[in-house]
């Protein structure tokens, strides 16, 4: 079977390869937000939406015109390749699968695509770019597969390149035979139901004051100076320093996992409504905001979504499965008489069934309901095709440090 897959590696370059790559990405984001406003005011004005063919033609005409002439300057395709991007939103907007598609800003997801024309030097760790030349990058492990499509984009203070590729691979059999149920939470990360407990990393946690430092001493710059520019970049370091801590525990508990259960079976959590605020409204303001803030800001620190997402592409490549289960009464249930009730979670570790007595901890009995939940589904065959040998790891989301 074809598998797609990225390496991300780090790019060393000049200083001018610097301004160049900050014009590529400024130039995509002019072109996305121009294209996104043209789309707004037509839709304001009752008129069908431009297809991405249409406003192709129109990039066309921004590149030939004095205002834009500009855009000449840049690699045509990589233009095109935002507004693919914006289609992309779009359409994932009409089929209710994201929000309304939003103007980005400056130094948020800098990033921009080569679909072709690149090329690739791994002996002398480089790889060559239409309109920016030769880059050297730091090659930690060789590239696999033919080459798709390169994508720079900018973290910080740095810069980095993904490189996707496919590869032809044979149909993997997990050499396991095991099946397992796993509950994650805030105090336990992941309490897995054969008793394996993987203990929080807590990023955030560990680097908010030092992120409150910097971000007090950037508040006190005059925005936009040359200081001021000195502390973000320190803050945005901090922030990368919490993205790549979270990141790197996720991967090694996940391929811990994969490596050790063929199925693994996951609740459905819906994060973004477990974490909305309960600021509330002026006339009807919220109750117990500050702790629900505090609530938020772990679950959020957890990764569950980017946890799933690597369960799942991990199972793929290994032939195992990942299948998802109604988080609806899984600590509420006794896995022994199986009653369900309210009083059956005395607090929030400890379980003790009002009907027959059974006592347990409560991250571990949610476990064992969810593995009873997956087994329902398994002899039922409503197996869900996450973890399916069809599903890739996300394009944007490989990074170069996957042991997997």
């Amino acid at each position: 079977m074809k598998r797609l897959q990225a390496f991300k590696y780090e790019l060393i370059p000049t200083g001018e390869q610097k301004r160049q790559l900050s014009r590529f990405a400024g130039s995509c984001r002019f072109v996305f937000n121009k294209a996104l406003a043209l789309q707004q005011d037509r839709r304001q004005k009752g008129e069908k939406k431009l297809g991405y063919a249409g406003m192709c033609r129109l990039l066309t005409e921004w590149r030939n015109t004095s205002e834009t002439g500009w855009l000449a300057e840049i690699h045509s395709q990589v233009l095109q390749q935002s507004l693919k991007d914006l289609e992309r939103a779009f359409r994932n907007f009409f089929e209710k699968r994201a929000d309304f598609p939003r103007f980005k800003k400056r130094g948020r997801h800098d990033t921009f695509r080569f679909p072709q024309g690149f090329n690739l030097d791994q002996t002398n760790s480089r790889i060559f770019l239409p309109k920016l030349g030769w880059l050297r990058y730091r090659n930690s492990r060789p590239v696999l597969g033919d080459v798709k499509n390169i994508t720079v984009s900018r973290s910080g203070d740095k810069w980095f390149v993904s490189i996707q590729t496919e590869l032809e691979v044979e149909q993997s059999i997990h050499p396991s035979g095991s099946i397992v149920g796993i509950d994650v939470g805030v105090v336990r990360f992941a309490t897995l139901s054969d008793g394996t407990v993987f203990e929080p990393i807590n990023s955030f946690n560990r680097y908010q004051q030092k992120q409150a430092h910097y971000q007090r001493a950037m508040s006190r710059k005059q925005k936009f100076s040359k200081n001021w520019h000195k502390a973000k970049t320190k803050v945005q370091r901090i922030r990368q320093k919490i993205a790549n801590t979270r990141r790197d525990h996720l991967h090694k508990t996940t391929t811990t996992i994969s490596q050790n259960h063929a199925v693994v079976c996951i609740e459905d959590l819906r994060v973004k409504n477990m974490s909305t605020s309960a600021a509330g409204t002026i006339e009807q303001p919220g109750r117990n905001v500050k702790a629900k803030s505090g609530l938020n800001r772990a679950i959020l620190d957890q990764g569950w979504a980017e946890f799933r997402c690597q369960l799942e592409y991990k199972q793929a490549w290994r032939g195992g499965l990942v299948i998802a289960v109604p988080p609806r009464n899984t600590s509420r249930t006794c896995p022994a008489c199986g009653h369900v009730a309210v009083e059956n979670r005395p607090t929030q570790a400890r379980f003790a069934c009002v009907e027959c007595g059974y006592e347990e901890n409560a991250d571990l009995v949610g476990a064992l309901n969810i593995l009873r939940a997956g087994h329902a589904r398994l002899a039922c065959g409503e197996m869900a095709l996450l973890g399916h040998s069809t599903k890739q790891e996300p394009t944007e989301a490989i990074r170069a440090d996957v042991g997997a």
